[in-house]
């Protein structure tokens, strides 16, 4: 159950962040010798009859991979955790958000990073087919597009002393 519940940093080769994955998968890594440990976690062992092993808090692969620099995939989910699950209008943290369109598409707004925002019903109700200018809203914050740095950053509420500075946040 340790395995799947603990969360592993996952660098590549040239120590950069590339993903967060779970216990198991990182252990898998570096029994295949895909992967070395950089750090593991002091309290928590895996046991075997035999064997005593740490368990893996940051892992680093041992050949590097291509990152795709064009940033995080647009989807739904990492709107969402982009804009924080809060509305980008009145600042509400809501179970049904919903996602806006800056520009409304009805007026040529397209599906990218810089158009799409998260809003709560009533407030995306209100704007309407408008602008948020037009509708006398304002946004609370620019919509951007992430580095997937930055969503690995907003993923985990409680991320480990150990992560902090190869997520660059020391």
């Amino acid at each position: 159950m340790l395995l799947q519940k603990s969360k592993v940093l996952v660098l590549n080769a040239s120590y950069e962040p590339l993903s967060i994955c779970d216990a198991r998968n990182a252990v898998l890594l570096l029994f295949c010798g895909k992967a070395m440990m950089v750090a593991s976690h002091p309290e928590h062992r895996i046991r075997t009859v035999t064997e005593n092993f740490p368990l893996p808090s940051i892992v680093r692969l041992m050949v590097y991979v291509r990152i795709d620099y064009r940033g995080a995939v647009l989807n739904r989910k990492n709107l969402f955790r982009r804009d924080g699950f809060r509305c980008q209008y009145c600042g509400c943290k809501s179970d049904s958000l919903t996602v806006d369109h800056v520009i409304p598409k009805s007026r040529g707004g397209e599906d990218t990073w810089e158009n799409l925002i998260t809003a709560c019903k009533p407030c995306n109700t209100k704007k309407g087919n408008r602008t948020p200018s037009e509708a006398g809203m304002a946004m609370l914050n620019k919509p951007v597009r992430p580095s997937h740095i930055t969503l690995m950053r907003q993923h985990y509420l409680s991320i480990s002393d150990e992560w902090k500075p190869y997520l660059f946040m020391s």
